[in-house]
């Protein structure tokens, strides 16, 4: 029904009691705003190409699976490997995410994919990254806490990963480096900040004033000795 409504041209749809039905925004090629109240399931928004996505709830599992450009916007929770080897747009997460958050995120010239996520994530977040922009900004960590995930960053070999807030250097990867952040860094970081603020309220000087740390790639190929050639 989404489909045939915006292939007869509508530009704006809103959904009400949504229950988990899947691949809601996925095979839509002409621009659409899609609005979800309630909880999507997997793949929402996969092999998206521009719509915009803003959803009041939480998300199952793989939302933005392979996205190639466009929004996704929620206002809750997303689950399992959501930005799943994303290649474009933004996905905005308001507070958490579960497992391999990120997971072989890419870029290629103009794309460059962003993922900002207001908590925190799960285990093995921005695994086998390869490109783009992820942000955990911890603001939901109780004073004196610290992230939870492991394995940041394993196997990593493009991109960054801006985290606000603290972790021990076992967490990460062994192919994660860490580094403050330069002017180039601040901007950048600045400009994301005042994205996820604009959707989702808050401070953005107070966020920003906040403990950021950069991880990137040790290796733009760290696994080639595992390799034939």
């Amino acid at each position: 029904m989404v489909k045939q409504a915006v292939m007869r041209g509508v530009k704006r749809i809103e959904l009400f009691n949504v229950h988990g039905q899947r691949y809601i925004g996925t095979d839509i090629l002409e621009p659409v705003e899609i609005t979800i109240e309630g909880t999507p399931g997997n793949d929402l928004g996969a092999f998206m190409n521009g719509q915009r996505l803003l959803v009041y709830g939480n998300a199952q599992d793989g939302s933005g699976n392979t996205m190639n450009g466009g929004e996704i916007i929620i206002h809750g929770h997303a689950g399992d490997i959501t930005g799943l080897a994303v290649r474009g747009g933004q996905i905005l997460v308001r507070d958490d995410v579960g497992y391999r958050a990120g997971i072989h995120m890419k870029e290629y010239k103009e794309k460059k994919p962003v993922f900002i996520v207001g908590g925190t994530a799960q285990d093995f977040a921005g695994e086998y990254m390869a490109g783009g922009v992820m942000v955990l900004l911890g603001l939901n960590l109780e004073p004196g806490s610290k992230h939870n995930s492991r394995y940041i960053g394993t196997g990593m070999h493009g991109g960054i990963i801006y985290i606000r807030g603290d972790f021990e250097d076992y967490q990460l990867g062994k192919e994660v480096g860490v580094a403050e952040l330069d002017e180039a860094d601040i901007k950048q970081l600045s400009g994301l900040v005042n994205i996820y603020t604009g959707h989702f309220g808050g401070d953005a000087t107070s966020i920003l004033n906040g403990k950021f740390k950069k991880l990137y790639p040790r290796s733009l190929r760290p696994y080639g000795r595992l390799y034939a050639y």
